[in-house]
């Protein structure tokens, strides 16, 4: 098993365990693997932020990280957001707002607002802008994006406030 390495992983609340090439990156590992393709490959060099999953809570560019790099810790890719055919509210809240056109940042997009708002749950609208300004979009002109987030952010408040799960 020269330049293999057995790896353990959670992804999406799901326990893998893998032999893994030293060098094939953790976006490989999730599409070409483990079968997750809604992580997109854009650039692979770490600039567009389409590969944007969460690992152990916090956004990484998948196509900089190894998979290696991954043991023993939990990842979360877009497909962790839905439950079935069901959306969560970001994911509906970018459909409501026309955040996404052609959507293949939109997964990058959707991790990275996710974290955002799990660590501050009241930004104002341009923290926002200044957020999502580090994942590249070529379609939506981002206002979008930042309404989507800013409206979750609010609703997310008042479910808080009213104590609904």
């Amino acid at each position: 098993m020269k330049d293999q390495h057995l790896v353990s992983l959670t992804v999406n609340g799901r326990e893998y365990e893998l032999v893994v090439e030293s060098r094939k990156t953790l976006a490989d590992v999730l599409r070409s693997d483990l079968g997750l393709t809604g992580t997109h490959l854009g650039c692979e060099h770490g600039i567009c932020g389409a590969c944007t999953v969460l690992l152990d809570g916090e956004p990484v560019r998948s196509c900089l990280v190894f998979g290696v790099q991954a043991d023993g810790r939990k990842v979360r890719t877009v497909e962790s957001l839905s439950d079935g055919d069901e959306l969560n509210d970001l994911q509906q809240a970018f459909s409501r707002h026309h955040a996404l056109q052609c959507g293949f940042c939109t997964p990058g997009f959707l991790m990275l607002g996710e974290a955002y708002l799990s660590t501050d749950p009241e930004p104002d609208r341009e923290e926002v802008r200044e957020v999502v300004s580090a994942n590249l979009c070529r379609c939506t002109g981002y206002q979008g994006i930042v309404d989507a987030v800013c409206e979750v952010a609010e609703m997310r408040r008042s479910k808080d406030r009213e104590g609904t799960p």
